[in-house]
């Protein structure tokens, strides 16, 4: 897991780094996960509405990026770290998973920005 990734997840309003099962770090926000750390090359966050708006970005990336195990109808991807995936997309795809997570928080579990 990169240390940058969790650091940058973590700078997030309300974010905090839990381990719900052993060796598998994720970083919450209230009671949501928006990313899923884990200990391997990838990251797993939050990439549309639906595996429709997921796909687009395993379309753009087919070697790097794929739908999560269980969670990929939902919107979640897999995205390799270090791949064809640019850091700073990344960075915006952590931004875009954290956001959608926040939204469906109820209002009284948001963080105060």
């Amino acid at each position: 897991m990169s240390e940058d990734l969790l650091t940058y997840c973590l700078a997030k309003p309300g974010a905090w780094q839990d381990e719900p099962w052993e060796g598998d770090v994720v970083v919450k926000v209230g009671d949501k996960i928006f990313a899923f750390l884990g200990e391997g090359t990838s990251i797993g966050l939050k990439c549309g509405r639906d595996r429709g708006e997921a796909d687009e970005l395993v379309h753009i990336y087919p070697d790097d990026v794929s739908a999560s195990a269980y969670i990929g109808r939902y919107g979640w991807n897999s995205i390799t770290v270090d791949g064809a995936v640019p850091p700073d997309e990344l960075r915006e795809l952590i931004d875009a998973s954290y956001d959608a997570i926040v939204a469906k928080l109820p209002k009284s579990k948001r963080p105060k920005v």
